[in-house]
């Protein structure tokens, strides 16, 4: 049974997401931690404009907030994004893939922390970022789910995933957020 939905996207994530969160119904019962890549100096403008596209309510955490169910955690400028079982936490370590929020560093917490209860998102980006996390979310007993590269504004993040191996599900951004709705409830 799935108890957590950690998502990364990068180039284009903005629309995706945006589509993503206006998908998701007022009941939706699990947390949802998100790594968009941007800025390191970015204000909470982002936090903002993804709030309204849903009636779950969104925020940038502070390290060791606990996760709660129906809210959607996005990665804050310049900070990797953890899960840890039961709260959030913050890291300034190192850049990975280029990225600080990383998408790798997202997951791989989410499959140690949550193993099989685990749903990734893997959405529209420009690089690799996320391929290794989705293998461990695989590994682990979790499911990936992957934007369609064909459709998604740029197709290298999805299309490592699925050279990697790691997707369990590909599907267009539509159909992807339909398929995520049915199987969480």
């Amino acid at each position: 049974m799935a108890s957590i939905v950690v998502v990364g996207t990068s180039l284009g994530g903005l629309s995706a997401l945006s589509r993503l969160l206006d998908a998701m119904p007022g009941d939706f019962s699990l947390p949802l931690a998100i790594v968009q890549h941007r800025g390191k100096t970015e204000d909470d403008a982002l936090v903002r404009l993804l709030g309204s596209q849903t009636s779950l309510p969104v925020c940038e955490p502070n390290d060791k907030d606990p996760l709660e169910p129906g809210r959607v955690y996005l990665a804050p400028a310049d900070y990797h994004l953890l899960v840890e079982p039961a709260s959030i936490a913050l890291s300034t370590a190192p850049p990975r893939n280029f990225a600080r929020p990383s998408i790798d560093y997202l997951f791989e917490s989410a499959a140690v922390s949550h193993g099989s209860g685990v749903i990734a998102l893997l959405l529209t980006g420009s690089n690799h970022d996320g391929a290794a996390g989705c293998q461990q979310v695989k590994a682990r007993g979790g499911r990936v789910f992957v934007e369609d590269p064909a459709t998604a504004h740029s197709s290298a993040m999805p299309a490592s995933a699925i050279a990697a191996g790691a997707a369990d599900v590909v599907l267009p951004l539509p159909k992807l957020c339909e398929r995520l709705v049915s199987v969480c409830k």
